[in-house]
């Protein structure tokens, strides 16, 4: 199996879970291998008849987990050191998100917000509290007050301060209501309203250090890319949360190639009969 463009490759774990009861030798990069195109990230030995029905599904899981991690890694590298989070599960079918998320655990991200994906990797779930919850409240500070009067000690409390009224104004109510406890504010202005832009992390920031507040963070989600992320970073946010950008990303196409039967070199027309080289392979079963 070889990857048909570079990227970073994810889901071997999962592959190997699929195959492991089976009587094959199996040979593979490791996880979160930067690979090239071409190169080959997979290989079986075996008779066909034991693995050739689980060629899709293979092929699926290491296409669709590579793409989602080489997106992540994208958003990293263009954030770092501030730290993402992947908030793409409502982006996809429920059955796929924790997949998603796992891979862009892969790629660098530091939590995920679905539970499963969270878990899988043994982690907390990862999120601030929702539009709604100040949308049925009324009002930002009573909403910020009854989330950090429930909600456990170890939870962060981070307030959305896009809802009702000027982020910066509501940035100053929610940092004057809750003092210390408050540890970020999360800005996710919708694009209706122009969205997050570095003008906007500037004012917020001031005009907290100005009341007093100089360690509050800065969360930013929202429609976020790596051309976003750069000059958001510069302005001084401490936190992105990226849902779209992953979980829309175009997967790492994968091709598996028979290259010899009984040890003898063959291929279709276009490919070069014979195992490939590769010495980055590790064996993992057999």
């Amino acid at each position: 199996m070889f990857a048909n463009r570079s990227g970073l490759l994810a889901g071997i774990e999962e592959a190997l879970a699929l195959v492991e009861s089976l009587p094959i030798v199996v040979d593979a990069l490791p996880e979160g291998s930067l690979v090239t195109s071409k190169e080959v990230v997979m290989r079986i030995t075996g008779h066909y008849g034991d693995f050739g029905i689980y060629e899709t599904a293979l092929l699926g899981i290491l296409a669709s987990s590579s793409g989602w991690a080489t997106a992540a890694q994208e958003v990293v590298a263009a954030a770092a050191p501030v730290p993402v989070y992947s908030f793409g599960g409502r982006h996809l079918h429920p059955a796929v998100a924790p997949v998603m998320d796992r891979a862009a655990l892969v790629g660098g991200a530091q939590g995920t917000s679905t539970i499963l994906g969270s878990r899988q990797a043994g982690l907390i779930p990862s999120g601030t509290m929702p539009h709604a919850l100040l949308l049925m409240v009324g009002d930002t500070v009573a909403a910020a007050l009854a989330y950090d009067a429930v909600m456990p000690d170890n939870a962060p409390r981070v307030v959305l301060v896009d809802t009702f009224k000027d982020e910066a104004e509501e940035s100053l109510r929610v940092a004057e209501a809750l003092g210390t406890s408050l540890q970020a504010i999360r800005l996710d202005t919708p694009r209706e309203r122009g969205g997050v832009t570095p003008d906007l992390v500037r004012e917020v920031k001031s005009r907290l250090a100005q009341a007093g507040y100089p360690n509050i963070g800065i969360f930013v989600s929202g429609g976020l890319t790596p051309d976003r992320i750069g000059p958001l970073k510069e302005a001084g946010v401490t936190g992105f949360g990226v849902g779209s950008y992953i979980a829309a990303a175009e997967p790492l196409d994968m091709t598996m190639d028979l290259k010899a039967i009984n040890q003898r070199p063959v291929a279709k027309r276009g490919r070069i009969p014979g195992l490939t080289p590769s010495n980055r392979l590790v064996r993992r079963m057999g």
